[in-house]
């Protein structure tokens, strides 16, 4: 079900966000209504627009909501009121802005949107397909008006019509998923069985690897073709997309000789898997602003969906609305096979705003649940990492590989991850090990090749092949300025000072924020005679905020040039070395950037 193509030309309706800016990925508290209320209106509009620049929706929602009280036949600020009112998920109060809305502008295709969703869920069905006909043209706004009016008509008691509607609806070819999954649905909900299998089992074929469809048909089948057809085709999504929670207990219901319910049983939450299902795939392919509305007005329709709340979540988190997502994850029901995966991206979230002990209590205590769960592991162990507790998370990765058996190629993120702990703990060896582990299951991964390459080349070892490394990871990603900025200083350390100047300069460019970047490209130009130039780009690695050992060599360069501070620091580290001899590591730099914000299992 993919229309990544249709997204400009079908959205009528995100045209409409765009235009009004109502892009608003952050949440803080709304002020106090008494402080709104003794604002004047001029000073509610500023702080509204003010309020949408910081992408604060739920301040942007209370003043714009105070302007449409003041100003009730104003469209720009019902328009915005409303707007905002949908982003936060106020869906009652919204419909009551767009039925202000159609008295203004009966063809406000939003406003009929909501009003048809909403007379979905008050059982009106009529008035539901008489507003869904003025909701919207266009691939998507068609499609959804289609499918929701098609749900209507089997409240009414004629899922035929909403099948005959379906099936006239003429657009591009990633219709074809939408509507034989719908037709399929209703046709069950309506116990319609043989055509609804049929129906069901085409949108399995266009589209074996989307869970919804998957989990639809198979229900469908352990009522009317038998056990072994649903169980089959759970496992042939297992093997698709391995380990879904919502499919392991499918499958130990029917092992356990149960039949399954249909996936949808009513007008309202076909509806709200309609808008469900659009909101998920526009939210995959950059429309975040329609998929945030049809998400919020499908788990208005259906607040007990779990799948709803987790997707919503979801996108809070892409659009780093960090606090909603928490709310949405923590309200996921402990009966729902879900609920370890909420808790999992609960903890994650919690990071994300610095609640650091709260995520880790989190995940250790699903950790202490699920003491075989890979994905929990991963988490707990990326959050120790990123919080800098290096030795905590290697052993929390070790308890992960040591459940491995034969470790498999996807499994190289563990040996990833764990190898740059022991670095980090000054335990090159093991790190070495790790990291030529990680290449071995995987020889492609570009933050390995990077990571051991540099280290090597840092340590004065293996220069040649620590250099071919880094140039496979930049060939494999020449965009990523962490990487050049490996590749720089491989040349800068073999003595390469031009060659090294031209790739840090190219660094410099992709990440001109990063002080070690520009530490570096401080040095290559000292070697090269550039010297007013190396001061400047040290200074502004300086201002830059680097970590308190490398601002000390940085302060020492300004004041007495690169090769007065070398002299100074390798006498200095003489000194240690006849008081400890600790084993060689690499120092920390860029490279290790491209670990953070990793989430479990994607390696960066």
């Amino acid at each position: 079900m993919t229309f990544r193509r249709s997204l400009r030309p079908g959205a009528a309706i995100l045209a409409t966000l765009t235009a009004l800016g109502v892009a608003l990925p952050a949440r803080a508290d709304a002020p106090p209504a008494d402080f709104i209320a003794r604002s004047s209106p001029a000073g509610n509009y500023l702080a509204a627009r003010l309020a949408i620049t910081e992408r604060d929706t739920a301040a942007a929602a209370a003043y714009y909501r105070e302007l449409a009280r003041l100003f009730p036949r104003q469209r720009e600020l019902l328009e915005r009121a409303f707007l905002t009112l949908l982003a936060e998920g106020s869906i009652e109060e919204a419909v009551g802005l767009a039925q202000r809305l159609v008295r203004i502008d009966p063809e406000h295709t939003l406003a009929r949107l909501v009003l048809g969703v909403r007379a979905i869920k008050a059982k009106q069905f009529v008035t539901a397909r008489s507003n869904l006909r003025r909701s919207g043209q266009g691939a998507i706004a068609e499609l959804n008006a289609t499918l929701l009016s098609a749900w209507s008509q089997f409240g009414s008691g004629d899922a035929r019509a909403g099948v005959k509607a379906i099936d006239a609806l003429q657009g591009p070819e990633w219709y074809a998923g939408f509507k034989d999954f719908h037709s399929g649905l209703l046709l069950d909900a309506a116990g319609v069985k043989k055509e609804a299998g049929q129906r069901l089992e085409a949108a399995l074929k266009l589209d074996p690897r989307t869970l919804r469809v998957v989990d639809a048909y198979a229900r469908w089948a352990s009522r009317n073709a038998g056990k072994d057809e649903a169980i089959t085709t759970y496992e042939a999504f297992d093997k698709l997309v391995p380990g879904d929670p919502l499919v392991a207990r499918s499958l130990e219901q029917l092992n356990a000789g149960k039949t399954l319910p249909p996936l949808v049983t009513t007008p309202t939450a076909g509806a709200a898997e309609v808008l469900y299902g659009l909101g998920a795939a526009l939210g995959r392919q950059g429309g975040e602003d329609l998929a945030l509305v049809y998400l919020q007005l499908g788990r208005w329709l259906d607040p007990s969906q779990p799948l709803m709340a987790i997707t919503l979540a979801d996108l809070f988190e892409t659009m780093k609305r960090h606090e909603d997502a928490i709310a949405l994850y923590a309200a996921v029901p402990d009966s729902s096979p879900f609920k370890m995966n909420a808790e999992v991206q609960r903890a994650l979230n919690l990071d994300a705003i610095d609640k650091h002990d709260e995520a880790l209590a989190a995940l250790k205590q699903v950790v202490g649940a699920n003491v075989k769960d890979q994905r929990s592991i991963m988490a707990l162990g990326d959050v120790l990492r990123s919080n800098e507790k290096f030795a905590e998370a290697a052993e929390v990765y070790t308890s992960a590989i040591d459940q491995l058996g034969t470790p498999q190629a996807k499994d190289w993120v563990l040996y990833y991850f764990r190898g740059t702990c022991f670095e980090r703990t000054q335990q090159w060896e093991k790190s070495e090990a790790d990291l030529k582990k990680a290449l071995e299951l995987s020889p492609n991964q570009p933050h390995v090749l990077n990571y051991l390459g540099y280290s090597w080349i840092d340590q004065g070892v293996n220069l040649e092949a620590g250099t071919e490394m880094i140039r496979k990871a930049v060939a494999l990603r020449p965009d990523d300025g962490f990487f050049i900025d490996s590749l720089g200083w491989a040349y800068y350390r073999t003595g390469h000072y031009d060659e090294a100047v031209r790739e840090l300069e190219r660094a410099v460019e992709l990440k001109p924020n990063e002080a070690v970047i520009n530490d570096h490209l401080g040095d290559a130009y000292w070697k090269v005679d550039r010297k007013l130039e190396a001061r400047f780009k040290w200074n502004h690695a300086r201002d830059l905020k680097p970590e308190p050992d490398e601002l000390a060599d940085i302060e020492r360069k300004i004041a007495v040039g690169l090769d007065e501070a070398e002299r100074i620091k390798a006498g200095t580290a003489t000194i240690q070395k006849t008081e400890a001899a600790p084993s060689p590591a690499p120092q920390k730099a860029a490279a290790d950037k491209t670990q953070e914000g990793a989430k479990p299992g994607n390696g960066g």
